[in-house]
């Protein structure tokens, strides 16, 4: 049996339905660290004994009275976190973990794109929409995509945001919603306190990839935009590739 890890805290999620997920993925001792605590046990080692690692946190982050502040992590975290990547061990980051963090560009650079809550050098804020009924299209033959159907259907949130895909292999394109500025909503807008608004917002058109492997990093990371909720982590065929994303980002310990 290997050993997972698995970071969450700075987003809200349904908290027994994650824990339903995590501990279906096969046969991993879990363990499930949250924010604050989270960022501090990964200072301290909490990296040395896990095979496998899964970001579903959004760090770096406080909310208050319509405004936004951003922090970037410890020393200590940053350091964890790139002795591992720099060893071959890898890692799976999943849904809001593409806005974690705002303030450490490598791990965006590993990631190869970013949620912006804000506008800012970079652009404008991202988008974000809910409860979009989509088809996953499978566009390579790869670990974390095998035994998938060709296309298979999610009802879950999407994100119009940069992706860089000259830095990632894509493994799944959205199919059926276009990503375009009209069919989101600002990430400004709803800090501010005005949800499902784009008054005053513009986007340029982004990159419908939902999944895929980093090119960049170091050692194996794959993203998957899959898991806003409970219906998304029901899903079986996203329980299948993040089953698998785990197994191959790990080296097979499983």
């Amino acid at each position: 049996m290997g050993s997972l890890l698995v970071l969450s805290g700075g987003h809200p999620y349904e908290e027994g339905p994650f824990d339903e997920l995590i501990h279906a993925l096969g046969n991993w001792d879990v363990t499930h660290l949250v924010h604050p605590e989270a960022e501090q046990k990964v200072a301290d080692g909490a990296l040395n004994e896990a095979d496998a690692l899964l970001f579903y946190d959004m760090g770096g982050y406080t909310f208050a009275d319509g405004a936004v502040a951003v922090r970037a992590p410890s020393q200590a975290f940053r350091k964890a976190i790139t002795q591992r990547f720099s060893s071959g061990k890898g890692a799976v980051a999943m849904h809001h973990a593409l806005a974690g963090w705002a303030e450490w560009p490598e791990w965006h650079d590993w990631l190869g794109g970013q949620f912006h809550y804000q506008p800012g050098k970079h652009g404008p804020d991202s988008g974000y929409r809910h409860d979009v009924a989509y088809d996953a299209r499978i566009v390579a033959s790869h670990p974390v995509t095998q035994g998938l159907p060709e296309s298979f259907s999610v009802t879950d949130e999407l994100y119009l945001c940069p992706i860089d895909e000259s830095a990632i292999t894509p493994l799944a394109r959205a199919e059926g919603f276009d990503f375009t500025r009209d069919n989101f909503y600002s990430a400004a807008n709803a800090v501010a306190g005005e949800m499902f608004s784009r008054e005053g917002w513009d986007h340029p058109q982004g990159s419908n990839c939902v999944a895929w492997e980093s090119r960049t990093c170091p050692a194996p990371l794959v993203y998957l935009q899959f898991g806003d909720g409970p219906d998304t982590y029901a899903n079986p065929h996203v329980r299948r590739m993040l089953e698998q994303a785990l197994e191959y980002t790990s080296g097979g310990t499983a």
